[in-house]
């Protein structure tokens, strides 16, 4: 029987056990790495913790993507203190202004058929490559760093065959919009989307890597393409041809599951309010009026990207209702535009040119007007996640957003009707790019530490208890995300180095009462839903409950970066053995967990305000067993 592409991969590197049993725990060695200034710091930090002269990975890099905005000196210092750890481990530094994580990873350092973690979510963009490219939270990322294997679940493996051609100005963001409607935000979870067929061929690295890196939404560990002649023509234009390596799937290899997607049917889409997988066509949508258009984020904004929409935009002028602002991924990217013409005609027909930059896709500006209709080419649309609670946001192809922004309305780029006098174009592949890499600073191994007076020490667990007793102190519903957990924004991001004054926002999108309740209580026990820790794999998301007390969280089922976080640091995640019990426990009822170190595996939760036992689970791998028994991934790797 032969392999798959994510299997050969996984052989090639395989640390620990056998990946021939689905569903088993198995270590992976990782051979690159990559950190953002949002987690970054944190990241380094638990790297320092651990003691490790240098890094032991081929390739690390740390970028200044995220928290750009300085109104404060608190990001400055973040960005001054990951620079010198950066130099004095080994690692290479993207300064600010070079660009974003995935956009320049994908230029400059992604190979075909190496493995890649990284600290953001959307680290699978590196698929586009070939690479198993997956996102993980900062401590995981300090111990691969450290030389250490990073460990997941052997995951389940989707073919998703692509046949046919994609029609005029239907793009790869309506392909991964189609396989999200078809498998929502929970169909990826314990899986990898492999792709394959025909279809393949048509598709550029830059639009496949918009495809993985949107398999975030699905909850998957990872997606990738083949490592083909597309491949081999991409590195060669950014002068890494010595890079390539040919990698596909073997033709008799068996997958889990098949999708079929015939890209010639395919036709504009947008995903609505308030979730990447509320799919609809912009026909089904219609003519909706729009305030602001946003286009950019590490999804849609490659060179590629960025000419169609100077394209659409070449002659016109953005509608007077509507707020345009368009971010370049790299510093490549916004050369490349600047040195023909079309960044002149972004900035002819009105547009607001941001940084090269993740800015609004995490809240970091340009939010919208209050009520307003934001189209975006990003990848979530959480509620409130642009900055403005009750705004409704819109993720949309660049073709979308730019035609859209000229006529005011949404309009669908496939009904020639929507266009006008505007005449139509078609972009051409670079045979080269500019390469320039003077924003890269390569270490030298010296250099002190510099750390400013908002960068506090990580929040350190104890090892567990014989039993926990504490009250439910917050109940959430289905889909709670990162960004209800912990927020992102312009005004909470500077904090990310300092967990006790994050902390004073964990929740409050939920209830702006829990960090004080928190407090007061000193321990305490979260109740969810379905796919709890859903969206980004900020690890704030744990340590900020952890800081606040909180010992353990039962769910009806977990995201699974957000899982492994709570592991790593010493946070028990349970889930209902039955999912009907959820209705079992309400905010404030008095619960206890007896003889937890001894029932890890199958536990029962107490409610000692109505009497009753509900029966849970844990599913924990002996290594993950070992993190909550030490109190988390730290105290077990020092040996405390």
């Amino acid at each position: 029987m032969g392999l798959t592409i994510t299997e050969k991969i996984i052989k090639a590197h395989l640390t620990d056990s056998d990946m021939n049993q689905k569903g088993s725990e198995i270590g992976i060695r990782i051979d690159q790495t990559l950190t953002q200034d949002a987690t970054g710091t944190m990241a380094y930090l638990q790297f320092e913790a651990m003691g490790v002269d240098r890094v032991k990975t081929e390739r690390s890099v740390a970028y200044i993507d995220h928290n750009t905005l300085q109104t404060g000196f608190e990001n400055a210092d973040d960005h001054r203190y990951i620079g010198s750890v950066a130099n004095k481990y080994g690692i290479y530094f993207s300064r600010p202004g070079n660009g974003i994580c995935h956009q320049v990873h994908l230029e400059r350092f992604g190979k075909p058929g190496k493995t890649l973690i990284g600290s953001d979510s959307h680290t699978p963009t590196g698929g586009g490559l070939g690479m198993l490219s997956i996102g993980a939270g900062g401590l995981d990322v300090a111990v691969a760093m450290g030389g250490g294997a990073y460990y997941i679940t052997m995951p389940e493996i989707v073919n998703i065959r692509l046949t046919g051609k994609l029609s005029p100005f239907v793009s790869a963001k309506d392909v991964i919009l189609e396989v999200l409607r078809l498998l929502s935000v929970k169909g990826g979870v314990g899986k990898v989307m492999e792709y394959s067929g025909d279809g393949v061929r048509t598709l550029s690295v830059p639009e496949r890597a918009t495809i993985t890196n949107m398999g975030a939404e699905l909850g998957a560990t990872s997606s990738l393409f083949p490592s083909d002649e597309i491949t081999r023509a991409f590195l060669k234009a950014q002068d890494r041809e010595e890079d390539y390596t040919p990698l596909e799937a073997d033709k008799d290899a068996v997958y889990d599951k098949v999708v079929e997607i015939d890209l010639s049917k395919l036709v504009p889409m947008a995903a609505c309010p308030h979730s990447p997988d509320n799919v609809k066509t912009i026909k089904e949508i219609g003519k909706i009026k729009v305030d602001q258009v946003c286009i950019g984020s590490c999804t849609n904004s490659s060179l590629k990207d960025m000419l169609k929409v100077a394209g659409i935009l070449n002659g016109n002028t953005v509608h007077e209702s509507v707020d345009l602002s368009i971010a370049p991924g790299s510093k490549q990217v916004f050369e490349m535009l600047a040195g023909n013409s079309a960044l002149a005609d972004m900035i002819e027909a009105g547009a607001r040119i941001l940084e090269a930059a993740c800015g609004p896709c995490i809240g970091m500006g340009q939010s919208p007007n209050s009520g307003g209709v934001s189209l975006r080419t990003f990848n979530r649309n959480f509620e409130g996640r642009s900055g403005t609670k009750d705004a409704q946001v819109y993720l949309v192809s660049p073709e979308t957003a730019a035609l859209s922004a000229i006529n005011g309305y949404l309009s669908d780029p496939a009904d020639r009707a929507n266009w006008g006098d505007m005449k139509v174009f078609e972009v051409p592949h670079p045979e080269k790019f500019l390469i320039n890499d003077n924003m890269i600073i390569k270490p030298t191994f010296d250099g002190e530490i510099k750390r400013g007076p908002n960068i506090k020490p990580f929040p350190k667990n104890e090892p567990l208890k014989e039993q926990i007793r504490a009250c439910a102190l917050l109940k959430v519903g289905d889909n709670i995300t990162t960004d209800h957990i912990m927020p992102a924004g312009a005004k909470i991001l500077p904090l990310r180095s300092n967990i006790p004054a994050i902390s004073e926002y964990c929740f409050v999108a939920c209830d702006e009462t829990f960090p004080k309740r928190a407090k007061e209580a000193g321990k305490g026990i979260i109740i969810g839903g379905a796919n709890y820790g859903q969206g980004s794999s900020r690890e704030h998301a744990a340590l900020a409950p952890l800081y606040l007390g909180i010992k353990a969280v039962v769910c009806k089922s977990f995201a699974r970066i957000h899982k492994q976080n709570l592991i790593n640091n010493g946070i028990i995640p349970l889930t209902f053995k039955h999912e009907a019990d959820y209705e079992n426990v309400s905010q404030g009822d008095e619960l206890e967990l007896v003889n937890i170190k001894e029932t890890l595996d199958n536990p029962v939760l107490k409610n000692l305000t109505t009497g009753a036992e509900i029966e849970l689970t844990g599913g924990f791998s002996k290594r993950e067993k070992d993190m909550l028994l030490a109190g988390g991934l730290l105290n077990l790797t020092k040996g405390e």
